[in-house]
């Protein structure tokens, strides 16, 4: 077995930025929307709890609202590393005080259960302005694409109305394209959900930014390339000693090279394409990109296990923290 690679070469930042003309509006409308607001319910993915979060959020749309952070998609990651994501969010951002972990897919999941208890009880105890003789609460749901703001919708109306979901749905990031009307999900007292478009920021900060952002669709597929985004899951479960993928990819062995490693998958599952040659006749190779999206469909999926994407830097933080205290 040959050595892993230790760092990732280096992507043109063009090919992970992805900005399209709805986000920049969808910004201004939310600003807009702010007197009309009570809380801020930021939704990540917990996989990247620290990566790829829109900084501009702070400055203009939670900054000057209760704010509770959710991180969903928490049936992906291994639980014990909960305590340690909230140390180390809390370190880097005083302000990120409630944080809730949530899964979508589980209606009695701890996180979805406390959701709204906490945001009334925040609501009850800020000061609300403009907004202090209203009974009703309004509560804007804000965070980068494809991160289940939707499906919170949705769940959290079933749970409290009984009422199926009132929010588009999609496994492709993008697909709420603006401020929704107010979504009623409460009675007693009546609570109404906006749900608004994933709102990335306009410039992806670096490579393994823009690439984790890639690897749980928070970016399109095929904006970045599915070969590219195969080869970062690949480079990550070597850092993790993650070999899971060679027995599922159909593998002799781990290794470093994401060609071969498509070429063999291909090959195990039987996914061939035909080509023409310049001779005119055909012949039958590995279906590559196929593979890719076979592979990340299996990581999204958790065949590979549940993988916090952001262990280097969840672990790194929380070993100088016990340095410094030694």
């Amino acid at each position: 077995m040959s050595l892993f690679r230790t760092t990732f070469p280096f992507v043109s930042r063009e090919l992970l930025n992805w900005f399209p003309g709805h986000m920049g509006k969808g910004m201004k409308q939310m600003q807009q929307k702010l007197k009309q607001i009570d809380c801020v319910i930021e939704v990540h993915d917990a996989r990247i709890p620290l990566t790829g979060r829109n900084t501009e959020f702070k400055h203009t749309i939670s900054g000057i609202k209760p704010h509770i952070f959710v991180l969903n998609k928490s049936d992906l990651i291994e639980k014990h590393f909960e305590g340690k994501i909230i140390e180390r969010l809390q370190q880097e951002n005083q302000d990120t005080m409630h944080v809730l972990f949530t899964n979508c897919k589980n209606q009695s999941c701890r996180g979805l259960r406390k959701l709204m208890p906490l945001a009334q009880t925040l609501i009850n105890s800020s000061d609300r302005f403009n907004r202090s003789s209203q009974r009703e609460f309004c509560i804007m749901i804000i965070g980068v694409p494809n991160v289940g703001k939707s499906s919170l919708i949705n769940v959290l109306r079933n749970r409290h109305l009984n009422k199926k979901g009132a929010s588009q749905v999609g496994a492709v990031a993008g697909v709420t394209r603006s401020v929704l009307n107010r979504i009623k999900i409460c009675e007693d007292p009546a609570i109404y959900l906006l749900d608004t478009p994933g709102i990335l920021e306009p410039n992806i900060a670096d490579t393994e930014t823009g690439l984790r952002l890639a690897l749980v669709s928070c970016l399109q597929d095929h904006l970045v390339g599915e070969e590219l985004i195969a080869d970062y899951l690949l480079f990550l479960l070597n850092k993790q000693r993650n070999f899971r993928y060679v027995e599922i990819m159909g593998l002799p062995e781990p290794t470093d090279s994401i060609a071969s490693a498509l070429v063999a998958s291909a090959v195990h599952l039987n996914k061939m394409i035909r080509t023409k040659q310049l001779d005119g006749t055909s012949v039958l190779r590995p279906d590559v990109n196929m593979a890719a999206k076979l592979m990340l469909k299996s990581f999204r999926t958790g065949a590979f296990g549940n993988i916090l994407l952001d262990e280097d830097k969840i672990m790194h933080s929380n070993n100088n923290i016990r340095l410094k205290n030694i």
